[in-house]
């Protein structure tokens, strides 16, 4: 329990059975702990190095060993002292980092690729967990479709807590057909434990993930996340794709706020499809672009029609357009 301290095991065990029963000489301690004279005395020198130990007076060559309150007290205290020393170190380290980045950031061979191709499943991950263990201060996400995958929830969960508690500022937007999935809910749950912030909206545009304002990572293909990542940093792409963060962030609802209807009764699932039927986008791609099973989604838009009594999907276009629904 004290290895934090730097005493080994052994050593603790000798220190706790001398507070028991100092009057143990060396001998004595090596039968009662079942080792050999040279390991107690080895104990025994690094609790003197440690100041555990102190002379007995008036008994020339004895020891006593110091009280828990002193000593271990004692202890702790330059621990931290070397702890603090080794944070600024650590600090002044990341302040010079950062100074060659700026320095050299953007000149000849030190200069990095605007855009780069990231091919496969596994490179996205490996550089996402880069990306993570590098966060400064936000991690901005367009989560589309619903389900996580269990593996890639687990696995993230270190970095994201980690992440949190150097104080980066994790803002995630899912689609509301996230709430379908029970593990993908509990997770969003750990996460706002923690301090993270999630919204939803009805569909989002494609996978995204912007790191400090200064890298983004968005798919190769859309509709096929797979084929791995582009990874951007271009000032301007960045920028304009925080702004693209920030418009849906603004129009999003809180996760845990029940869905509500406007004046006509129209959710924003409602005006989604809607608005995806009048694209004439097929009951196959709004169940892909909304995460939700063809099923639901045939059954939203017979509940619409039955709302609007259209006797048809073509006739339903005309009723929304003549009632401005859309």
């Amino acid at each position: 329990m004290l290895e934090a301290l730097g005493l080994e095991l052994l050593t603790q065990t000798v220190y706790l059975l001398m507070l028991d029963r100092p009057d143990l000489g060396l001998g004595e301690l090596a039968t009662e702990l079942s080792m050999s004279e040279g390991q107690v005395r080895t104990a025994l020198d690094e609790l003197a190095d440690k100041h555990l130990l102190a002379p007995v007076a008036n008994a020339k060559g004895k020891l006593r060993p110091v009280s828990p309150e002193v000593g271990l007290s004692a202890l702790l205290t330059r621990s931290e002292l070397e702890l603090a020393a080794r944070q600024r170190q650590i600090e002044a380290t990341r302040v010079a980092v950062a100074t060659l980045a700026a320095r050299y950031g953007g000149k000849g061979k030190y200069a990095p690729e605007l855009v780069h191709q990231l091919i496969g499943v596994d490179a996205v991950r490996n550089r996402l967990t880069e990306l993570a263990e590098c966060a400064r201060s936000e991690c901005l996400s367009f989560v589309p479709a619903g389900a996580q995958r269990p593996d890639t929830i687990e696995s993230g969960k270190p970095l994201n807590e980690q992440a949190l508690e150097r104080g980066v500022q994790i803002r995630t937007i899912y689609q509301e057909s996230f709430r379908n999935d029970p593990v993908t809910l509990q997770y969003v749950r750990w996460l706002t434990m923690l301090g993270a912030q999630t919204r939803i909206v009805p569909a989002l545009p494609m996978l995204m993930i912007i790191v400090d304002a200064e890298v983004a990572l968005v798919p190769l293909d859309p509709n096929d996340g797979r084929r791995g990542a582009l990874e951007l940093r271009s000032q301007g792409a960045v920028a304009a794709m925080r702004v693209l963060f920030q418009q849906f962030w603004s129009a999003a609802t809180p996760w845990d706020e029940k869905p509500s209807a406007d004046s006509r009764g129209l959710s924003s699932r409602d005006r989604e499809i809607l608005l995806l039927l009048a694209e004439g986008q097929t009951d196959e791609m709004i169940s892909r672009k909304l995460g939700l099973s063809l099923r639901t989604i045939r059954r939203l838009v017979s509940d619409l029609m039955k709302r609007l009594n259209a006797r048809s999907r073509f006739e339903l276009g005309l009723l929304v357009a003549r009632n401005g629904w859309l």
